[in-house]
């Protein structure tokens, strides 16, 4: 299946990826995943082929996520095929797995915004290189969501509680904090990169060597210095612990960070805590999974197409949350996200 959202070439031994959506900072489509995937399993096993390179078209972003959008309205009856809102999240997560597993060195430019299901397809992968323009983020539990695309794992192997402070709160990073994080695996200047893809290309059976002959100092990452802050704040068992905890610190930062996690769905919080906490050491295919539940009782909720209606649709950034505080949830409503699926869960 070819779309020229998503284009796909050869640089010698490379095979080159471009998503292909600038407009819409290159969000990924269903139809995009579909042309995707089947190319993944046919360079894993074609000989001429020694690696794979993922890039996004324009200025702007690499991938600022999945196409969101198109799933609220199959969830709202806007659109012909209300499946979407369980084939999308399936699909998505079926390429992910594909890619993590992928045989050979699998590169992605996380050249300007990556969030979400960008993030999913890069730091799922085994090369991610930054730029200067790098803006990394997983935003979801601002529209109701939670962070998914295997964030149970990836957030989970953050320094400290950094995974957790990222999840919550949906905080931005730049370029150094995205290598402290591991999100990125090297630092390149914008103005270098169509030198390194040269070069890949050159000798694509030394991906490694020629990723760390470019790589260079990004600089201090400033989630370091707020890792000791942010270690005592987010180390509480429940959601209400972390906004005690960041009242007790009494910085302008916790003041800050309080505020901007007051803002988001408090079941999205809650059931974002506790996906990190029980997902504590899964393996991808285990975050998937329980990922894959957790979209499917949120697309039997109200939060996400509240959230998604809010700040993509009527952007009035207003959401009206149900429930609208976190005492209304119950550990009965949070653990509900997580129930079992039956023939419906995702299986590898």
């Amino acid at each position: 299946m070819e779309t020229g959202d998503i284009l796909f070439g050869r640089d010698g031994g490379i095979a080159t990826v471009t998503l292909n959506r600038p407009q819409a900072l290159n969000a990924l489509t269903l139809g995009m995943y579909r042309a995707f995937d089947p190319k993944l399993r046919e360079w894993a096993t074609d000989p001429s082929v020694q690696a794979v390179l993922v890039q996004g078209a324009g200025d702007r972003a690499f991938c600022a996520g999945g196409d969101v959008r198109a799933v609220y309205e199959a969830g709202r009856g806007l659109s012909p095929d209300r499946s979407l809102t369980s084939v999308f999240f399936h699909e998505e997560y079926e390429l992910i797995q594909r890619l993590h597993r992928f045989p050979k060195p699998y590169i992605a430019v996380i050249d300007g915004i990556t969030m979400g299901g960008g993030a999913g397809i890069s730091v799922n992968g085994a090369y991610r290189v930054a730029t200067e323009r790098t803006m990394f983020a997983m935003p979801e539990t601002g529209i109701g969501l939670f962070p998914d695309v295997g964030a149970t794992r990836f957030l989970d192997r953050c320094p400290g509680r950094i995974g957790r402070y990222l999840g919550l709160t949906g905080a931005r990073l730049g370029p150094a904090d995205a290598l402290y994080c591991g999100f990125a695996t090297h630092y390149v200047p914008r103005e270098q990169v169509p030198v390194l893809i040269q070069a890949l290309a050159a000798a694509p059976t030394q991906i490694e060597a020629v990723l760390a002959r470019f790589h260079t100092d990004p600089g201090e990452a400033p989630l370091a210095a707020l890792r000791p802050a942010i270690d005592r704040c987010f180390g509480g068992d429940s959601v209400e612990a972390i906004l005690d905890a960041l009242d007790a610190e009494g910085s302008e930062w916790a003041a800050k960070t309080r505020a901007g996690v007051m803002t988001k769905s408090p079941t999205s919080l809650k059931i974002t805590l506790h996906q990190l906490i029980v997902g504590a050491g899964f393996d991808v295919e285990a975050a998937l999974k329980l990922e894959y539940r957790m979209t499917q009782h949120s697309m039997a909720a109200h939060d996400f197409f509240e959230g998604v209606r809010a700040l993509l649709v009527d952007k009035d950034q207003k959401p009206q949350w149900q429930p609208a505080t976190l005492a209304e949830i119950s550990d009965a409503m949070v653990q509900s996200f997580f129930a079992p699926l039956g023939d419906r869960e995702l299986r590898f």
